[in-house]
């Protein structure tokens, strides 16, 4: 098997390849990988959060949550918030972890109940958990992109969203909330997904492809119906 290094830069700049490799292992790496987009993420996100910039960034993007979803934001909630907001390092402890190995346990169990369910019986744990860990790079490598681009902007927006290619469009619009929550390395990481599911169902990659990213998107249709449903403001 490739050392780690190669295999990071396998699944971004050659998926496929990469994926083949690792169905093909008897025992495909999965911890080192994991480790290390867990640890990028809580990394980035901690420099950022430490500092006042991250902290008012942070503080306004609760902000803005809380009234997206319709919620009055009074002096009591306001002041709990500022006062988690000076937590930076345990909160990017909590969102490494959700984006690392919660989410990577999570999807695991899903594609094997998926492959399972739909014949591909001799489907092994292993194999899924260490493609799963190696598409969580692509979430850590969007992580290490926006955390400067967040500094500078003095905002936690994320700058792979498909929002940020309309300029000028009302940031309190259905269609705008509905953008906001499409990011370009989600939409990346389901393909790769896709790629690694296909192989192993002898699939064509192109139908699993769409429909993971279908789901992403009916994910984030509903999150701006609800948001517009409670008559959010921000």
């Amino acid at each position: 098997m490739k050392p780690l290094a190669a295999r990071v830069a396998g699944i971004v700049r050659a998926p496929r390849v990469t994926v083949a490799e690792l169905c093909g292992a008897p025992n495909p790496p999965w911890l080192d990988v994991l480790g290390v987009s867990t640890l990028v993420t809580f990394a980035t996100l901690a420099v950022l959060l430490e500092t006042t910039v991250g902290q008012t960034a942070l503080l306004d993007q609760w902000e803005r949550t809380v009234t997206a979803f319709g919620r009055p934001m009074n002096d009591a909630l306001y002041a709990r918030l500022q006062e988690l907001s000076s937590h930076g390092v345990l909160y990017s402890a909590g969102v490494a972890i959700l984006t690392g190995p919660v989410l990577a346990i999570a999807m695991t169990a899903l594609i094997v109940v998926m492959l399972r369910t739909t014949g591909q019986r001799q489907v092994r744990v292993s194999t899924v958990l260490s493609l799963v860990s190696h598409a969580s790079v692509l979430l850590a490598l969007k992580q290490l992109i926006a955390t400067p681009v967040n500094y500078l902007s003095e905002t936690l927006t994320s700058p792979t969203t498909l929002v940020q290619l309309m300029a000028g469009l009302d940031e309190t619009s259905p269609l705008a909330r509905f953008l906001g929550v499409i990011d370009v390395f989600v939409i990346w990481w389901a393909v790769v997904l896709a790629i690694g599911v296909a192989f192993m169902a002898h699939r064509r990659v192109r139908p699993l492809a769409l429909t993971f990213t279908g789901v992403y998107l009916a994910i984030a249709l509903l999150l701006a119906f609800v948001m517009a449903l409670t008559g959010g403001t921000a």
